[in-house]
């Protein structure tokens, strides 16, 4: 869960997860709870539509009525209202004592000109390839096996190679999703001095590029394919110049040799056991001497604790063939690769740290 812009902008509220999803039912039955929970989707849907149509934009210049939004948005005004105020039930807009409608703190990121801005990622969560695959979750369960290239005609990462503009849309979602939570945890963890740090798949390269920051000694390779590095990054830029560079590859067969240490962030959850051991196995013949792997991820607590990696999990179970783990699970990929689990760092965002050096 994203924190409210006045409290911690980089902090989740296990609890609030909770509260928030049967806020709309707080003090009800258990029969209306359950409704509740089965309407949520609305949610989705309603947050997609505002999204998409900027509304979150057009507010960041102060309060406008449902008509003024309508003529801007292209919409009919009376379903638009009807939709902010359900926007506003959620907290993410207000309503002013005219009737003029305002953005909150809560709403800010649905900006798309925020540096916090979730807009990009809201509108990747709620893409339509991703609502087929979700509305077949019973079937996933049954199979035991994502459900995406049955609804979507190809694996998921070969539908993006497939759809360009889809995959540039998810990278950039992802980026957004990311971006928030890459400086607390390059906060969390003490880098060596002048280490060479090779961020393995890492997009956008957001948290090298913040790790680096922290690390005016160190130097760093954003390795991922060829294809998405060609979509751009933001490591070009004065404070970081002659620091970094960029280098393709499948990260399956071949990583940057020699690194001190090898970022993994949000890449373990999207694969299989037996994937990850053969990533981490990659890793562990490319490090140097005392080098070590650090997998970003959610670790899941154990029972039924809330969790947003629940929310992660149901998500690539649906979506890809991978989960999110345990200590314990993590534990036993490190050791099938050669490697020992010495530590698990927590932040102040939905990710952990869990570092591995050479067993």
């Amino acid at each position: 869960m994203i924190s409210n812009a006045d409290s911690d902008r980089h902090g989740y509220d296990e609890e609030a997860i909770l509260n928030d999803s049967a806020s709309d039912v707080a003090g009800g039955s258990p029969e209306l709870e359950l409704a509740g929970h089965a309407l949520a989707y609305l949610r989705s849907v309603a947050v997609h539509a505002v999204a998409r149509l900027r509304v979150a934009d057009h507010l960041a210049g102060g309060p406008r009525t449902a008509a003024e939004l309508a003529e801007l948005t292209g919409t009919d005004a009376p379903y638009l209202e009807r939709v902010l105020h359900f926007m506003a039930s959620l907290g993410l807009f207000a309503v002013e004592s005219d009737g003029r409608f305002r953005l909150t703190p809560r709403g800010e990121p649905l900006r798309s000109d925020v540096p916090n801005s979730m807009r990009a990622s809201v509108l990747t969560f709620t893409d339509e390839a991703f609502w087929a695959a979700f509305g077949r979750l019973v079937d996933a369960v049954r199979l035991g096996r994502s459900v995406f290239a049955d609804v979507n005609g190809a694996p998921f990462f070969d539908y993006l190679n497939a759809e360009p503009e889809v995959g540039m849309r998810f990278a950039d979602g992802m980026s957004r999703f990311s971006h928030w939570q890459d400086p607390p945890v390059a906060a969390a963890y003490d880098f060596p001095e002048k280490a060479l740090i090779v961020d393995v798949g890492g997009g956008r390269g957001g948290l090298l590029a913040e790790v680096l920051r922290r690390n005016p000694a160190a130097t760093g390779v954003l390795f991922d394919q060829e294809q998405v590095l060609a979509g751009g990054h933001v490591l070009d830029v004065a404070e970081l110049r002659g620091r970094w560079r960029t280098e393709g590859g499948d990260f399956f067969d071949t990583v940057t040799p020699g690194g001190d240490v090898y970022l993994l962030k949000y890449i373990l959850h999207d694969w299989t056991d037996d994937e990850c051991v053969r990533l981490l196995k990659v890793c562990r013949a490319a490090m140097a001497d005392g080098g070590r792997v650090l997998a970003i991820d959610a670790v899941l607590p154990p029972g039924g604790t809330p969790h947003f990696g629940r929310t992660l999990d149901m998500l690539m179970m649906t979506v890809l063939n991978g989960r999110e783990r345990t200590r314990a699970d993590f534990e036993a990929l490190f050791n099938a690769a050669g490697l020992r689990l010495t530590r698990v760092i927590d932040t102040p965002t939905p990710c952990s740290i869990v570092e591995g050096v050479a067993a």
